[in-house]
């Protein structure tokens, strides 16, 4: 293959910071790979950042020193961010959502890679300063949101299961009270999924009583792990008195209405951090 044009470079450059985010690549490896000087990949990495910080649709960083490189921050403007969660406020407001006890269906939304991708990186965004290792969820409905949020941040995701599975060996088992039901369940997670001293961000899509959330607190300091952030996409105004404190939801559920099928939700707005 001959030389690549600059054109071609900037494309894949973009392609492949794009692909791979927070992750950190060293100038060196970009100047093999296009068999170019350092100071022309400068050129190319400032085309780069500039064309994507131009139109809000992500980061480019670069960092100096023997152990720096470039890397790739996703995210969108803060207006584009609001008018996504404000569309998907509405597309949640749709009466055939309600289902009985005041819950909304949202699997075919979670379902949706596109709508996924873009929550993902709102919630990185919105608490990229935690800098998680690792993010945790429980089965089943809360995994795509988790797992777009883990690759947000570029970080493993861990699973936690309502059972034990043979299949990954020793597990933490614990007992938990469910927020909404008050019912006892029980919570496992194999034991070699997260490591002392981990910093884990707890993803789930819903939020009500936030029994599921502590359970999987419990679960992680069982092992050693550092909890250092919640996020849901969905958080309801009651109660107000919940299991968790401290946590970012996208969406504030104030009621549903099942007699005369209205839904009052909301998108909650970015907190400015000082």
């Amino acid at each position: 293959m001959g030389r690549a044009k600059r054109m071609e470079r900037v494309v894949a450059l973009t392609k492949q910071l794009t692909d791979h985010p927070h992750q950190l690549f060293s100038f060196s490896y970009f100047c093999k790979k296009f068999e170019i000087a350092k100071s022309t990949l400068s050129e190319d990495v400032l085309a780069v950042k500039t064309g994507l910080e131009l139109y809000g649709l992500g980061k480019v960083e670069t960092l100096a020193g023997a152990a720096g490189g470039v890397r790739f921050i996703p995210g969108h403007s803060a207006k584009d961010d609001s008018d996504f969660l404000q569309d998907l406020a509405v597309k949640l407001s749709v009466p055939d959502r309600i289902l009985p006890g005041g819950l909304l269906y949202t699997t075919d939304l979670l379902c949706m890679p596109d709508v996924v991708v873009r929550l993902g990186e709102i919630i990185m965004k919105r608490l990229r300063y935690l800098e998680p290792d690792c993010i945790m969820t429980v089965e089943t409905r809360g995994i795509p949101l988790a797992l777009f949020v883990a690759r947000a941040f570029n970080v493993p995701l861990v699973m936690a299961r309502h059972s034990s599975q043979i299949t990954e060996g020793s597990a933490v088992n614990i007992n938990y009270v469910s927020g909404s039901s008050k019912m006892i369940q029980t919570m496992a997670m194999p034991k070699r999924a997260l490591q002392p001293g981990s910093r884990v961000l707890i993803v789930d899509d819903f939020m009500k009583g936030g029994g599921t959330a502590k359970g999987m607190i419990n679960l992680a300091q069982e092992v050693g792990a550092e909890v250092v952030g919640k996020a849901f996409m969905i958080a309801t105004a009651e109660p107000v008195n919940k299991m968790v404190d401290d946590y970012t939801a996208l969406f504030m559920l104030h009621g549903v209405n099942e007699l005369e099928n209205k839904i009052f939700i909301e998108p909650v707005q970015e907190q400015v951090k000082e």
